[in-house]
């Protein structure tokens, strides 16, 4: 394998790697996704039935998601349900409860603030600074081109 070029190299890796059922994994992420999504619509019809505005009602289901996902990513349910359903379950707000509890769960051992606490950003912690750097950029740029 040393001598391999990178021609031969892929063609070895192909050789040996089973084939992605490709239509099984597509169905589950559309339907674990969809199902997510309709459990969030379900709890939003139910907050507004239970008298939250609409703002209110959004909030609450956003809570509500974040709280699920990082209880089941707790329980080990979440990573089992991922492993089938794969980009099903990244539906932004639960894949990202996801994200920040799974390196505070693997890092648990090392102690609470410098195990938990310090890890739980390593990997939401880039999305972190993107988003708040992108949403500045645009807001200046918002209000030098586009001042109402």
């Amino acid at each position: 394998m040393d001598h391999m070029t990178n021609q031969e190299y892929g063609a070895y890796v192909n050789a040996k790697s089973k084939p992605s059922p490709l239509w099984k994994n597509l169905l589950w992420a559309f339907f674990v996704g969809g199902a997510i999504c309709t459990a969030g619509q379900g709890l939003l019809n139910l907050y507004r039935y239970c008298g939250l505005n609409e703002n209110g009602a959004a909030t609450a289901v956003s809570v509500t998601l974040i709280f699920l996902a990082a209880l089941l990513t707790g329980l080990g349910i979440f990573d089992k349900l991922a492993k089938r359903a794969g980009a099903g379950t990244l539906v932004p707000i639960t894949g990202f409860a996801n994200a920040m509890v799974s390196p505070a769960l693997e890092f648990k051992s090392e102690g609470l603030v410098m195990g938990m606490s310090a890890k739980m950003f390593t990997i939401a912690g880039p999305v972190l600074v993107f988003g708040i750097s992108a949403s500045v950029l645009y807001g200046v740029i918002l209000q030098l081109f586009f001042r109402a």
